[in-house]
């Protein structure tokens, strides 16, 4: 009874993987120098293939299915086999099983920026990420230059090959296309077609299909994106005066927070004058043509020059306050003077 059961051990007549293991793509069914029982049943799931090699030379291959293995179902390898037809009996050959269930959300990316030429920024560094997936299309090829002869072949060894193949074939695209980095970044969905459309024919060379490819970001290193931030900023400015109008406007309640600045009067920026008048004048005088004004009378401050930056303005509307604290201006004459301070800014 013993001698029967180890004779039955010999031979194999089940054939199948549960695919107890994530991300296994390749498995070698174990042998362990039994025979596969001629009319053995070989199950093949419906998110798998199966390859039979003989001797080294990829023999059969199965789709998804229930088998009876013999010399109808095992055409090339019964003739690699010399099979009589007639003749049954256990033969030996490699069975592989693999996986061709889609792999979803593989990240790729850029671990350091690329360089390129932008149209409209010059040379740039650019970086990008995002995901795909893809699934085993043709095992017979896998098998000759992917997984060999291994006991087991995983997604995660074949993950570094994959993203930085992609992340080659982006480098090239970016510096073919022409596209500015501004078209780019707004067009990541037709950007990821066009790298998919590119990177298809690369992963059916590894007998992979690639079932898609996401463009999540495309940006610049930080230094740079600052840089770009600013020429945006600048674009909505558009007119600086009417900017630098509105800074001052901002700057001069601020520094009449500070003890002895502007606010020293008691009333904002100047006896008998609210802090909404003085900010309706000076934006009148970016919408009106600018009038003169009546000469100040014996004021010892030095003339102030015809163009002058928003805190130049500020410092000399405090210094012009200093002088009618101490009594060397008067009141009429530090509004006169702030007045026309004010109108440089047009």
């Amino acid at each position: 009874m013993a001698l029967m059961d180890f004779i039955k051990k010999q031979f194999i007549d089940i054939l199948q993987w549960t695919e107890s293991e994530e991300g296994v793509l390749a498995y070698r069914f174990p042998m362990a120098d039994m025979e596969i029982q001629n009319g053995a049943s070989l199950t093949v799931r419906d998110s798998q293939m199966a390859l039979f090699v003989n001797e080294g030379q990829v023999a059969d291959v199965f789709a998804p299915g229930m088998y009876k293995l013999g010399t109808q179902t095992l055409p090339i390898l019964t003739y690699l086999q010399n099979w009589d037809k007639l003749f049954e009996s256990p033969f030996k050959s490699d069975l592989y099983f693999y996986s061709t269930r889609v792999q979803l959300d593989r990240k790729w990316g850029t671990p350091n920026p690329i360089t390129i030429r932008d149209k409209d920024f010059g040379i740039v560094r650019l970086r990008a990420f995002g995901i795909y997936s893809f699934h085993i299309a043709d095992p017979k090829i896998f098998y000759q230059k992917i997984s060999g002869t291994r006991e087991t072949y995983t997604r995660d060894e074949l993950e570094g090959q994959l993203r930085n193949t992609i992340i080659a074939s982006m480098t090239d695209m970016f510096g073919e296309s022409g596209v500015a980095f501004i078209d780019m970044a707004s067009n990541q969905e037709e950007f990821g077609k066009a790298m998919r459309e590119k990177m298809t024919p690369v992963f059916a060379d590894f007998g992979l299909a690639l079932d898609s490819m996401v463009v999540q970001n495309i940006s610049l290193p930080e230094e740079l994106q600052k840089i770009l931030d600013q020429r945006i900023g600048m674009g909505i400015i558009g007119d600086m005066n009417k900017f630098t109008q509105y800074q001052v406007a901002t700057a001069i309640p601020l520094a009449a927070q500070n003890e002895g600045g502007v606010a020293g009067m008691g009333v904002g920026l100047g006896a008998g004058v609210g802090f909404g008048q003085v900010m309706a004048q000076s934006m009148a005088g970016a919408m009106q043509p600018q009038q003169q004004m009546a000469p100040a009378a014996a004021a010892p401050a030095a003339p102030v020059a015809a163009a002058m930056s928003s805190d130049e303005v500020v410092a000399a509307i405090e210094k012009l306050h200093g002088l009618c604290e101490k009594g060397i201006l008067s009141k009429e004459q530090f509004e006169a003077k702030k007045e026309e301070l004010l109108k440089k800014l047009v």
